[in-house]
């Protein structure tokens, strides 16, 4: 997930919050605090992925500011599985949140396929201040970080909810780079940590290049560590494009951000993201490379604006994704 608009994330507020924000969706906060910790058995109403359609289209949501006006929207807008943007609840993890949480997945029949936090700490989503700002990669806030996504890791496990995911940021393109190693070392910790909780730990696409990216999973060597592909990020960041990415990283892939962009051609920022079926991204060279690989997972729409027309933009794509991802089925 590309956090550009961090605060205009999907579906984040109740709709008295949108209003007040003037976004459909709301704004999810961060903060600091102690692990979920407990009974490893699964809250209420947690559903497995595997009983999902193949490639079932879903959606990026935050539920931080109200989770039953945001759950019950995936259901309205004809969804069945979403994946979980955490960052608003850093720090009040626990056992009752995710009874409350997992109640309402089987209220309105909503799978819950991934977790994920960026934060906490200052996120510059551009080419001059994310290097520093982004990811495991930078010192200052990795800690920091990794403490947060174990808090998310152990609260996911309550939830039966088998991947975690973040970005590990700007990763060296060279190995020898005293941040490279520190990375590599932060994200085997955290893959070893989510396997502990029967979890993958998956690094989504963006700000490393492909190649980049398989280097660190193989010196990684966790079998739990996988790649979540954001279709645009690769695209929004100048790295590659996701078909051809997926020559590189295609069997590690186990999560699906569907999200399409344009190159950059400004050098201090990065592309811009689009309604999907507007951009670069070849939805059916990369949807037909991933049935050939064999995948089956979920595909997260992803849209990053804010405002009524947000709700039209994400139906538009539910419509434009399913009717591609049919024809490569049945044929």
């Amino acid at each position: 997930m590309d956090r550009r608009m961090f605060l205009g994330k999907f579906l984040a507020g109740t709709a008295s919050a949108a209003l007040a924000s003037n976004t459909v969706w709301g704004a999810a906060s961060e903060g600091h605090g102690t692990t979920a910790g407990g009974s490893t058995s699964p809250a209420k109403g947690a559903t497995s992925e595997a009983a999902l359609k193949p490639m079932a289209i879903g959606l990026m949501i935050s539920p931080a500011n109200g989770p039953e006006e945001v759950i019950s929207r995936v259901k309205k807008i004809g969804m069945t599985n979403c994946f979980l943007s955490l960052d608003g609840y850093i720090g009040k993890f626990s056992k009752d949140l995710a009874t409350v949480i997992g109640g309402l997945l089987e209220k309105y029949s909503i799978t819950a396929t991934s977790a994920e936090v960026v934060g906490p700490g200052r996120l510059v989503w551009d080419f001059q201040n994310g290097p520093s700002t982004i990811g495991l990669v930078p010192k200052a806030s990795r800690a920091a970080r990794m403490d947060a996504l174990k808090q998310t890791s152990d609260f996911a496990r309550l939830l039966s909810i088998p991947h975690l995911q973040t970005h590990c940021g700007f990763i060296p393109e060279d190995p020898q780079d005293q941040a490279y190693e520190a990375t590599v070392l932060a994200i085997r910790e955290l893959a070893q940590h989510c396997a502990g909780n029967g979890q993958e730990f998956l690094m989504e696409t963006g700000q490393e290049t492909p190649t980049t990216m398989l280097r660190a999973i193989k010196d990684v060597n966790q079998p739990n560590l996988g790649v979540g592909l954001d279709t645009a990020n690769l695209i929004l960041y100048g790295k590659a494009n996701p078909s051809d990415a997926l020559d590189i990283l295609g069997p590690y892939v186990r999560s699906i951000h569907a999200k399409d962009g344009r190159w950059p051609t400004n050098p201090m920022l990065l592309g811009e993201e689009v309604l999907i079926g507007t951009g670069v991204v070849d939805f059916t060279a990369v949807f037909t490379k991933l049935h050939k690989l064999g995948y089956t997972g979920a595909v997260t729409i992803e849209r990053e604006t804010s405002g009524p027309q947000q709700i039209e933009d994400v139906k538009a794509e539910k419509v434009y994704l399913e009717r591609i991802i049919s024809k490569i089925q049945q044929a």
